[in-house]
């Protein structure tokens, strides 16, 4: 993870050291509500947004998004550059990889609009450093070499000095050793001339690495231990991160003691600034160091706080990410809803001129047909229309927007655990049969996600358009039932299956959603340690499915509200899981459709059952 140099600075003379820093950001900060000249305003906020990215990442987002507003009310082009870097940083830190690599190329095509040869250099960095950490070497090592065209062409810029450690740092078998020379004294030499201690700090492991790697291991790791001494006197504490684990790893191969004292200390720093990415990589590596140890209790020790880091990552997500991830969601509607608005406003002025038109019209043959009755009958019928019209359109709008909530409020959920699954794979190359499994269980739950997005845009389920196939009901069940059986377990709880054979005529993608969701909310209503019974059952020529659980059940008040779409009696699981209230809807309309019968029964403490009946 080499994310030492990612300092995306605005000019060539903000290198400076991590106090000035402080004193710079109090400085703006203070001088703020004095600032009278909007373009002065909108620099000041990029600065601060790019210089608390190590102190707080979160206000980079709020001083930038505030930024990048101003500067599209002002059509303040550099305004706009600088914001859409900042983004990038965001994202970038945040974990989000995909949205760092749009808003970094974003940022380049706006600078190299604007002839800015030293942030296009920048962008370029950052964008190659992206792709290294998505592991696309190929790519990565084009976009390093791009930069470090351009960055030569800029001479001694201080761009350029980030440039050479970044690609040597990233990929040092690039190079021979008579190139490393070179390119090493050549970044020392800028690093001098503009004091940029990160740069000469990085020059420093950059050596280290080389002595351990021809042989000289003492005096590398003697170098790496002053090195990161020298980063947290100066309080460079993220930057310090990426040298933590480097000397870790060298120290592993032949000291490991040193090196777990390495990796705590890291995790410590990390932990206390709330670096949740180092946080993870330093709990991890202790993690895997014990369990190969065969020491059970510190390997549960830091696979405890793995999951706390995960769930850390989570409540981030759910808490701020709805800011986030719903900001870049309205940057991509708002070109729609203008273009609809336009459109709402020329169809307004059409419809006010049609009125004028049938209003003046019926006054002139009013006047001269002596129809005054007739006409005004005319004119009130007209008016009705009108008034009928407008409260279509008005529930069109209000429909559309229920739409919206709904495809966003399913999309986060899907993402963020197809997102937090995926990053703790891709962590280790060499998964092991049981991640394997989890990654094909994710694979199935995006495609599921895609087909509910694709559901919702209709909104309601038509019988003519169900695909219906000859379905196993057993296996349909069980593979329900798997999808789930993590959560399960992580309450302890037990599912006890009863089904007999029988094959019904169904549409898969529809009914394992109604299975899939009693399912879930049984285990969600239930607590920690109970039994949930899955039943099914032939009723004559119908299948009769029963999801019975022992949970909180359901309160006499709210039952008559389950099956509304966004009901009020929605409640959060026993173990505080969020509710959203659209699950039980959504599953009358699949099985209404199937002309079937959905039911329950339910006391409040004392659980809940759920029927579902099915034709045969």
């Amino acid at each position: 993870m080499r994310k030492i140099l990612l300092i995306c600075f605005l000019s060539v003379f903000f290198s400076l050291f991590c106090r000035a820093q402080s004193a710079e950001i109090e400085t703006i900060e203070t001088s703020l509500p004095q600032i009278n000249d909007s373009i002065k305003y909108v620099n000041a906020l990029n600065r601060l947004g790019m210089l608390m990215y190590e102190k707080n990442i979160d206000s980079t987002f709020i001083y930038t998004k505030k930024a990048r507003d101003l500067s599209e009310r002002l059509n303040y082009n550099k305004g706009k550059a600088d914001a859409l870097n900042n983004l990038g940083i965001f994202f970038d830190i945040k974990g989000n990889l995909q949205l760092a690599v749009r808003y970094y190329n974003e940022a380049y095509l706006a600078y190299k609009e604007l002839k800015d040869a030293p942030n296009q250099v920048q962008t370029t960095m950052n964008i190659a450093m992206v792709y290294g950490e998505m592991r696309k070497d190929n790519k990565a090592i084009k976009w390093f070499d791009n930069a470090l065209k351009a960055g030569n062409l800029l001479g001694r810029d201080s761009i350029n000095s980030l440039v050479i450690v970044n690609y040597l740092l990233c990929y040092p078998e690039r190079f021979t050793k008579s190139a490393k020379t070179v390119l090493i004294k050549k970044a020392n030499s800028i690093g001098q001339k503009y004091h940029d201690y990160r740069v000469l700090l990085a020059l420093n492991q950059l050596v280290a690495d080389d002595l351990i790697a021809n042989g000289n291991a003492e005096a590398g790791i003697n170098l790496l231990d002053e090195t990161i001494k020298d980063g947290l006197n100066k309080k460079l504490y993220y930057f310090s991160m990426d040298l933590f684990v480097d000397i870790g790893d060298k120290l592993l191969q032949f000291d490991e003691n040193k090196a777990i004292k390495y990796y705590i200390q890291g995790l410590d720093i990390a932990d206390k600034n709330s670096y949740l990415i180092y946080s993870e990589v330093f709990a991890k590596k202790l993690f895997d160091f014990y369990d190969r140890k065969n020491d059970a209790s510190k390997a549960a020790l830091y696979s405890s706080q793995l999951v706390s880091i995960y769930q850390k990552r989570e409540a981030v997500n759910t808490a701020s990410g709805i800011d986030y991830i719903d900001y870049v969601f309205k940057q991509q509607e708002l070109n729609v809803l203008q273009q609809k608005s336009a459109y709402q406003t020329r169809l307004l002025v059409l419809i006010i001129v049609v009125c004028v038109s049938i209003v003046f019209f019926l006054i002139v043959i009013g006047k001269n047909l002596n129809r005054t009755k007739y006409l005004n009958m005319q004119v009130i019928n007209q008016n009705n229309q009108l008034k009928q019209a407008i409260s279509a359109l008005q529930e069109s709008q209000a429909e559309n927007a229920q739409m919206m909530k709904i495809i966003a409020h399913d999309l986060r959920n899907p993402i963020a655990g197809i997102w937090s699954m995926t990053s703790l794979l891709l962590a280790d190359e060499n998964r092991s049969p049981r991640d394997t499994k989890a990654l094909n269980h994710m694979v199935k739950a995006s495609d599921h996600a895609l087909t509910l997005v694709s559901n919702f845009l209709t909104h309601n389920v038509v019988i003519a358009e169900l695909k219906k196939e000859d379905l196993d009901l057993i296996e349909l069940v069980e593979y329900c039932v798997n999808m789930v059986r993590d959560k399960a377990n992580i309450k302890e709880q037990k599912i006890i299956l009863d089904i007999i054979p029988f094959v019904i005529l169904a549409s898969r993608e529809k009914l394992w959603r109604v299975i899939s969701n009693l399912i879930t909310n049984a285990i969600k209503f239930s607590s920690k340690g109970q039994t949930i019974f899955i039943k099914a059952e032939q009723i004559g020529q119908n299948i009769r499915i029963l999801v019975e659980d022992k949970g909180i059940g359901i309160p006499e008040p709210l039952q008559e509200k389950v099956f509304n779409m966004f009901t009020g009696s929605k409640r959060k699981g026993t173990d505080g899981e969020e509710p959203f209230g659209l699950g039980l809807f959504i599953s009358k309309q699949i099985v209404d459709a199937h002309s079937g019968k959905i039911w329950f029964e339910s006391r409040e403490g004392h659980g809940t059952k759920f029927f579902v009946e099915l034709p045969g």
